[in-house]
């Protein structure tokens, strides 16, 4: 629980808030490869058709009445132009049946209607204010995205590292969901004032989601 809310998080990084038949997903960064490749950074070009693919099995796995994207669900502006039209009739099939929110974020603060749904600077379900960058000043309880935790520990002799989410009783920062969006280590000095009252990680693994308790996390 978080407030009054029920939340599940997700193997695929989203999280399911069951009695409100919700799937939250954060940070996909659509079209990233493309905008890397028009400033000469060439990148296999098939990170939205990945993401997308997450997101698809997400939404067979829970049957949800509403998405929301947790902001910078695209790279940059210029997204609407680059994205395929497999990949935007992927989206809009996604779509069907089902509300669509897209929280605005730093990348992507402005969206094109081309992209379906509607769009929210943040928005509250229950006593949980939902937004794309979490704010330390928060008095009541968060979900956000924006800061793509990810854990390390060491396990069987040897590091691990792998997108996590990050918990407490007041807050849930959901990990970047875009194939190339990559991850900030929960030890970072981001995290410190969002987390004063303690921090889990459940860190998504092979099959399973790990709960890590915040003692046993590395640095990079």
């Amino acid at each position: 629980m978080l407030g009054r809310l029920a939340i599940v998080p997700d193997l695929s990084g989203a999280l399911w808030l069951p009695e409100e038949r919700t799937l939250v997903v954060a940070d996909l960064h659509l079209e990233k490869g493309s905008a890397y490749a028009a400033r000469g950074i060439f990148l296999p070009p098939y990170d939205s058709a990945t993401t997308l693919a997450t997101l698809t099995a997400a939404i067979l796995r829970h049957a949800p009445a509403r998405v929301i994207a947790l902001g910078d669900s695209f790279h940059d502006r210029g997204a609407k132009e680059r994205i395929s039209g497999d990949d935007l009739r992927s989206l809009h099939l996604l779509q069907k049946g089902r509300d669509w929110l897209w929280v605005t974020g730093n990348h992507d603060p402005a969206i094109s209607r081309a992209m379906g749904g509607e769009t929210a600077d943040c928005l509250a379900i229950a006593d949980v204010v939902l937004r794309h960058e979490p704010n330390a000043a928060e008095a009541g309880f968060e979900i956000a995205g924006h800061l793509h935790p990810a854990a390390k520990i060491r396990m069987r002799g040897r590091a691990l590292r792998r997108r996590s989410f990050a918990l407490s009783g007041r807050r849930c920062i959901l990990p970047a969901m875009g194939a190339y969006a990559g991850g900030l280590n929960l030890r970072d000095t981001a995290f410190r004032p969002l987390f004063s009252d303690g921090l889990t990680a459940h860190m998504l693994g092979d099959g399973r989601l790990f709960r890590i308790d915040r003692q046993l996390l590395l640095a990079d």
